[in-house]
């Protein structure tokens, strides 16, 4: 079992919620691995089952973080209505961990800077466990859909991707 300490698991232990660390092993040129699905599954864990979160910036300057499940992709007409922004677009690499703390591979949808919008499509709730970043790159972090959810209270929930 690894023991790894981030602000997420730090978030996490204050809430006495439950998680498992999983490594994800790096490739050489330290991107994650893209095999990311089979490791999953020798975890037992179902890949669809995978909270990303996905940065945008508004026309207004804001970041928002959306956080979908299930490889569902962003629907920009909804999210731009949703926020009534006509311009958005993602964050560019650099303004990853300048908006989130984290880098690209490792951002979590929980213990984020204050400040930062969040939103959450419904597909989360699709998973009674889901893999979360860690805030470190090369591990992840699996807990119940139900506590993630707990955690994400404050955030905008609604229908904001495509399967």
């Amino acid at each position: 079992m690894t023991s790894l300490t981030s602000p997420v698991t730090e978030l996490l232990k204050t809430h006495a919620i439950p998680y498992n660390v999983i490594d994800i092993p790096l490739s050489e040129d330290k991107k994650p691995v893209r095999n990311l699905e089979e490791l999953l599954e020798s975890e037992g864990l179902d890949p669809k089952s995978v909270v990303r979160s996905v940065l945008f910036r508004t026309g207004s300057e804001q970041f928002i973080l959306l956080a979908v499940a299930g490889g569902g992709r962003a629907d920009w007409a909804i999210l731009r209505n949703h926020l009534n922004e006509r311009k958005l677009r993602m964050a560019e690499y650099d303004e990853v961990p300048e908006a989130t703390g984290y880098v690209v591979g490792a951002v979590p949808p929980i213990a984020l800077p204050t400040g930062l919008k969040v939103m959450v499509d419904n597909s989360v709730k699709d998973y009674e466990t889901v893999v979360i970043g860690s805030g470190v790159l090369g591990y992840a972090l699996a807990l119940k859909g139900a506590d993630l959810l707990k955690m994400l209270g404050d955030a905008e929930q609604g229908s904001f991707a495509k399967a």
